[in-house]
Order: structure tokens, then C-alpha cells, then sequence
């Protein structure tokens, strides 16, 4: 393992000692410095985890979330200079966690989290407009050459567990004590203009707004076949 390889694992695993040949211009104890660099950086990533999963942290309390994201910051460390992508996989480690395997519907919400994460950072896309309707309605022989682009930040989750109401819930709409856990909801998140949108939608619209390909229970960003003619999605 070369310097820098050193230094970075060092960096994420309190259990390593300070690497060696580090010396402070000061003269300073070099092990000490690096302990306090090495709080800043963890505390830092497992404050990124908190910010993109605030309602993960309210179910489990603030001691168990950080101990947990602190594991997770030890084993997977940042591919990404960008903060915002950090923990994008989250969800999956708190799946395979088994102290939380007391809230099966824990991962799914980290999944809903996740979605609204992707949406904040997509990309801006304009509605179709009436008139481009209207042009294409009056070239009937090349419809069938146009596609429907749904805007960039919409996602769709399938859990079998009440992830919309949850989270609502965490918001302060609803009241969680009335929730039914054994209740399954599909889940559909857009960006309209800077603000997030969480929507509980039904079955059929689920199965209409997801590529035929999709079969899998998570997380399913929607990726055109042709870029054409941009759709606001629906409101459900």
C-alpha cells in the first residue's frame, strides 16, 4: 500500500495509528493533528449521511444513526469529489444491518430519501408546450415517430411498505400512529421548479411511467428512449 493509500485508510479507520513519516512544521505531536483531521473528516461524511437522510435519522435517534453512518463511512469510502453523491448505496448497507432489522421499512425510506437527493440535482427540463402539441397533432404521418421524455428528476420506488406515509408523516402531515406497516405504497418523487415533490400513486400509474424493463423493487430513475418532446409528469 503506497503514502497516500496509507494515509486515506488511516483517515476513515480509528482503530489505524497515525501514518508514519507524518512531521508538524511546528513541532507539534504529528499523531494528535492527524486524530483531529481525522474527527473532521468522519464527522463531516456522517453529517452528509444525516443531511440527505433526516428521516432514516429521526426513526432511529441521533446516537444509533450516527453509529451506524460512522460504520458505513469506515467500509465505503467517497468515490466522488461531490458530497451530494455520498451515500448513494446507503440504503443498501442499512438492509444488511443487522441492528436495524427491527424496522424492515428502514431501507426503503433511505430509498425514498435517496430519490429526492437524485431529483434536487437533476437536470432542468421544460414542459411541452401546447403549441408544440398542437404542431405535432397536425403531422399525423410522423407521431408515431415522437416520444415523451418524463423530466429528469422523477423516480419511482415499489416497497412493500407505507414509505410515502412515513415520510409525510416526518414532515408533519399525517399522523404515523394511524399508519399501516403492513401496507405496501409505490412512490413517484419529481423537482417542480426548486421544490421537491413526494406522491403516493397506485399500481397502473406505476407500471405506466416505468420502462417495460423494470421489474426490480428499486429505485427507478425513468431514461428516454429518444429525447423529442419534454413531459411534465403528472400529479397524482
Amino acid at each position: 500500500m503506497n503514502t497516500q493509500a496509507s494515509f486515506a485508510s488511516a483517515l476513515l479507520d480509528p482503530d489505524q495509528p497515525c501514518p508514519a513519516d507524518l512531521h508538524c512544521g511546528n513541532g507539534a505531536d504529528p499523531a494528535s493533528r492527524f486524530a483531529v483531521y481525522r474527527n473532521n473528516v468522519q464527522s463531516s461524511l456522517i453529517n452528509a449521511l444525516a443531511d440527505a437522510y433526516p428521516v432514516v435519522a429521526q426513526l432511529l435517534g441521533d446516537e444509533f444513526f450516527r453509529a451506524m453512518a460512522a460504520l458505513y463511512v469506515r467500509r465505503f469510502p467517497p468515490t466522488s469529489a461531490v458530497l451530494s453523491d455520498y451515500g448513494h448505496d446507503f440504503a443498501d448497507f442499512i438492509g444488511g444491518f443487522p441492528p436495524a432489522a427491527g424496522l424492515p421499512y428502514l431501507a426503503d425510506v433511505a430509498r425514498l430519501e435517496r430519490l429526492r437527493v437524485t431529483a434536487y440535482h437533476a437536470a432542468d427540463a421544460g414542459p411541452v408546450q401546447p403549441q408544440q402539441i398542437a404542431a405535432a397533432m397536425a403531422e399525423p404521418a410522423t407521431l408515431g415517430q415522437l416520444r415523451l421524455e418524463l423530466h429528469p428528476s422523477l423516480g419511482l420506488l415499489q416497497s412493500a411498505h407505507p414509505v410515502v406515509a412515513l415520510w409525510a408523516a416526518h414532515q408533519g402531515d399525517g399522523d404515523w400512529q394511524a399508519i399501516d406497516l403492513q401496507q405496501g405504497q409505490n412512490a413517484l418523487v419529481l423537482r417542480h421548479d426548486l421544490e421537491v415533490e413526494v406522491f403516493a400513486i397506485d399500481a397502473s400509474s406505476t407500471a405506466y411511467a416505468t420502462p417495460s424493463h423494470c421489474k426490480s423493487p428499486r429505485p427507478m430513475p425513468w431514461r428516454p428512449i429518444r429525447r423529442s418532446i419534454q413531459a411534465r409528469p403528472w400529479r397524482c
